[in-house]
């Protein structure tokens, strides 16, 4: 019946909570509810004073959590007998568990902070964590993901200092992983090598741990998880722009929430520091969408800069950026009063030109085309001048490199008449700076417009029509030629004047006697010229008497005067002679132990295409002499050997200096000839209009 009675009395307590309840009572069994009460304390999990943090849950930790859940809510037995096979189940049970967070046998107790995360570094004992992750793969062999898991986790643990920013952006690009040292980082590496096939969900899971840990009010710092995913960008850059648009839904979920957004995007940007087209790739794909979001386009725009500051060699980059990634950024670096403040404006736009190189990539010749029509729709009259500015010389450059853009040019013309206005004009006005290829180009272009534009007038004309079609005609009339050669025909001017002046003077045998002093006369020059010349001829003969008496007296009172300061003077100038040939040879012999490893500098940070129009310079040069320098030295040779045979054959097969006496004065004569003639014939002629006039 007691027996009965206490199966009975169990049977209705099914719930721990009202085992309590069920003691607090009048029960006569003292003892098995003491036992009960004992077993369902024994049950439920231990509440240390201070526990540690938790790190993310490997697979082992999953079951220990559903044995505890299935603990808790388990029926107390129902005889004395039982708890203490129930006690020895429990306790064989948690001598198989191991540590919980990967703390290294730490249990409850809290682990160490430090002041510096440079100190917990120091810190960290490495003999330590080789026994954790030795002791993980003895567990798991299997199961490499819960080998980096547990490495992130201890290092994470380990790892208490104070965090502040959560980009970094006070530190060093590498922090910090900058502060591992040697011997970690080798065990880190051959930790990530055995899991080369789990680092794309190892990388996700640090992402989403360091999410989880920012949720909670007193989360620990994510040191640990920032120098796992710095490790695994070093070893796998590629990792990182797997998954881009599931990364930037993550991102877009979190957008209410900076310090998460900016996380994400720190851990992704890692990757460009080791690798620029995958930092570019991050850049574009991830933070180029948020630009335009107050709270993160301060660190898009600062990582920007330092990834394109970090790789001073571009090429590896190209390929990356095309018109959909290019055309917004324009958009953002020159249109005013868009979503970015005008620091971080100014900030983009001195970044442009180098995200203008990358845009174009290595071949501009063959891709500039598909920029011209969306620099051409952007190119309106009303647009900021800074950003018309940029857009005509965009132009100008893809009509230059490229040949296909004047095709797409022709095609746009007619629906784009107000930006192609602008375009004529900008290429009238540089016409003298534009490339021959380009004014050869234009001809057959600007013909074709002047048709387009007399259809388009039979139909309907317009302001912007009219325009264009004047800035057609100049353009036309500067093909044609280069203006009115007024230098030529002053110079032809003065030549003529002179031969003139002087075939007078010879022919009327003296200068008083010649046409050119009796019209010096008649019109009053020659006596205004003849007293000015005495005035001059006057005054120079007092200076110079001047001089002959004072000049001595003068001199040797400067001499008494300054002639200490001089000694002074000299002697300070040998002194600082000689000092800066000290400081020239110090200078020198710097120069000399610094120069290979500039010239090393050099070599790793000039960009290949310099390299490549040094080599395409060469072989045009090597082109010039073979095929024109070398043929017009044989032609002026053969020239030379023809006009000498000639000479030969006219001195009688005989050259001497009387039959050169003869040629030379055969030549001065007939030179003579005809500048007389010619001299004599402009003479009449000024007669001839002076007698009409």
């Amino acid at each position: 019946m007691a027996s009965a009675g206490n199966n009975s009395s169990v049977g209705k307590w099914e719930v721990v909570k009202k085992s309590k309840k069920a003691n607090g009572g009048k029960n006569p069994s003292d003892k098995k509810a003491g036992g009960r009460k004992a077993l369902s304390e024994s049950n439920l999990p231990r509440i240390d004073p201070a526990p540690p943090l938790k790190m993310s849950e490997t697979i082992f930790e999953g079951f220990e959590k559903m044995a505890k859940k299935q603990n808790k809510e388990q029926v107390p037995p129902a005889t004395g007998t039982d708890p203490p096979a129930k006690k020895a189940g429990v306790a064989k049970q948690q001598q198989k568990k191991p540590p919980p967070n990967g703390s290294g046998g730490a249990g409850g107790q809290s682990p160490v902070q430090f002041k510096t995360l440079e100190d917990a570094v120091k810190a960290l004992d490495i003999s330590e964590l080789q026994q954790q992750l030795d002791r993980s793969q003895t567990l798991f062999p299997e199961n490499p993901s819960v080998w980096v898991k547990d490495l992130a986790g201890y290092l994470n643990y380990k790892l208490q200092a104070p965090e502040g920013d959560p980009t970094l952006s006070s530190q060093t690009y590498d922090y910090p992983y900058c502060l591992v040292s040697k011997e970690l980082k080798s065990l880190i590496k051959s930790v990530l090598v055995k899991c080369s096939a789990s680092l794309h969900d190892f990388f996700d899971h640090c992402i989403y741990t360091m999410l989880r840990e920012l949720d909670k009010l007193s989360g620990e710092p994510l040191h640990g998880y920032r120098i796992c995913i710095q490790a695994v960008m070093l070893d796998k850059p590629k990792i990182a722009t797997l998954n881009l648009t599931e990364h930037l839904e993550l991102l877009r979920s979190h957008q209410n929430r900076p310090v998460k957004c900016l996380t994400i995007m720190w851990a992704l940007g890692q990757v460009g520091f080791s690798d620029l087209s995958q930092g570019l790739r991050v850049w574009l794909g991830i933070m180029l969408p948020v630009l335009g979001t107050k709270a993160l386009s301060s660190y898009a725009i600062a990582y920007l800069e330092r990834l394109l500051m970090l790789h001073a060699n571009l090429t590896k980059g190209f390929g990356i950026m095309g018109p959909k990634e290019f055309f917004p950024l324009l958009d953002f670096a020159f249109m005013p009063k868009n979503a970015l403040s005008p620091s971080l404006q100014d900030q983009l736009r001195r970044l442009y030109p180098r995200l203008k190189v990358l845009a174009f990539g290595a071949k501009p010749e063959t891709t500039l085309h598909t920029y011209f029509p969306s620099f051409l729709s952007r190119a309106t009259p009303h647009c900021p001048d800074d950003m018309k500015k940029e857009l005509l010389n965009s132009m100008t450059e893809c009509l230059s490199v490229d040949p296909l853009s004047l095709g797409v040019w022709r095609q746009l013309y007619s629906k784009h008449l107000s930006q192609s206005s602008l375009l004529l004009n900008n290429l009238l006005k540089s016409w003298n700076t534009l490339p021959a290829k380009l004014r050869k180009n234009l001809q057959e272009k600007v013909q074709s417009f002047k048709v387009t534009n007399e259809e388009m007038s039979s139909s309907a004309g317009s302001q912007e029509l009219l325009e264009c079609n004047e800035l057609c005609n100049s353009l036309q009339l500067k093909m044609k030629g280069r203006g009115f050669p007024w230098s030529r025909l002053l110079m032809a001017m003065l030549v003529f004047a002179t031969g003139f002046l002087v075939h007078d003077i010879r022919s009327q045998g003296s200068f008083e006697a010649s046409a050119t002093a009796g019209y010096l006369q008649q019109s009053g020059l020659m006596s205004v010229s003849q007293q000015a010349w005495g005035k001059v001829s006057h005054y120079s003969q007092e200076g110079v008497s001047w001089l002959e008496t004072n000049a001595p007296y003068y001199y040797s009172e400067a001499v008494t005067a300054v002639g200490p300061v001089l000694e002074v003077a000299l002697e300070k100038t040998k002194i600082a002679t000689v000092f800066i040939m000290e400081q020239c040879s110090d200078l020198a012999v710097w120069v000399k132990e610094n120069a290979p490893r500039f010239i090393e500098w050099l070599n790793s940070n000039i960009p290949e295409s310099v390299f490549q129009l040094i080599a395409y310079l060469k072989e045009l040069l090597v082109f010039i002499h073979q095929n024109y320098v070398l043929p017009s030295l044989a032609y002026i040779k053969v020239s030379l050997e023809h006009a000498w045979q000639m000479f030969v054959e006219s001195c009688d097969g005989e050259v001497s200096l009387h039959c050169v006496q003869n040629h030379v004065i055969s030549i001065s004569n007939s030179t003579w000839t005809y500048m007389q003639d010619t001299t004599v014939a402009i003479k009449n002629w000024a007669v001839e209009l002076m007698s009409k006039s």
